[in-house]
């Protein structure tokens, strides 16, 4: 079983979204030259990751998730909540308790991908 971990972003607008992500979680991007689509390589500190130029048309609104969801460890839910909105992120669904794990709560950012945020409790119930 692999345990390696790489997670992509994908985004209309890769400024916009490099904004969001950077001053949310203080992650560093990198232009990759040579690919077949605009791509930024994204280190923070743990789990590789990318953002890239959106390939396809994203689902209609008010859909489900069509994608793979990730969600990021974070040392305050709420003042992190309130910064993804200061940024015209939006909620999804609000902070609940993982009972004995964490607290945890789903986003949308400003290019309409979801992903999620936790901070470990466990005490929270």
């Amino acid at each position: 079983m692999s345990a390696n971990i790489f997670f992509e972003i994908q985004a209309d607008d890769l400024d916009r979204a490099e904004n969001f992500y950077r001053t949310i979680f203080g992650w560093k991007f990198k232009e990759v030259p040579g690919l077949p689509v605009q791509y930024r390589s994204i280190d923070n500190g743990g789990a590789g990751g990318g953002l890239l130029k959106r390939p396809a048309k994203t689902p209609p609104n008010e859909c489900g998730t069509n994608a793979f969801t990730c969600s990021f460890e974070v040392e305050d839910f709420d003042k992190t909540a309130e910064a993804i909105e200061k940024l015209n992120g939006i909620t999804a669904l609000p902070k609940f308790a993982v009972p004995g794990k964490c607290w945890q709560g789903y986003f949308l950012d400003n290019e309409g991908n979801v992903f999620g945020i936790f901070q470990p409790d466990e005490s929270a119930a």
